[in-house]
């Protein structure tokens, strides 16, 4: 990889990543949690959650309980390859400056 992957370079969505990875497969975070992770505003992190799911990076998944609307979000196997690529491409700029 020569250049960082610009999906998930953008800072906002790199933390996303970031608080989906260590999630074993098929768990997902709620999007309140994931706000309060991120620290971004809910239309701030919705248009960057749309980002990454529409680069097949997460899925969300909308439900209730009870009455109330929940949306999930998870991460995939693509975002999982490509945040591992991502992560690869900063330890070899890191040992390559080392």
């Amino acid at each position: 990889m020569e250049q960082p992957d610009p999906t998930i370079h953008q800072p906002v969505r790199l933390k996303i990543m970031a608080a989906l990875k260590p999630l074993p497969v098929d768990e997902a975070l709620e999007f309140v949690r994931l706000k309060a992770i991120v620290g971004a505003t809910e239309g701030n992190l919705g248009a960057h959650i749309t980002t990454l799911e529409e680069a097949g990076y997460v899925a969300v998944a909308k439900d209730f309980v009870g009455k109330r609307p929940r949306t999930r979000v998870s991460m995939t196997p693509q975002g999982r390859r490509a945040f591992e690529a991502y992560v690869a491409y900063l330890q070899e700029i890191i040992g390559a400056s080392a």
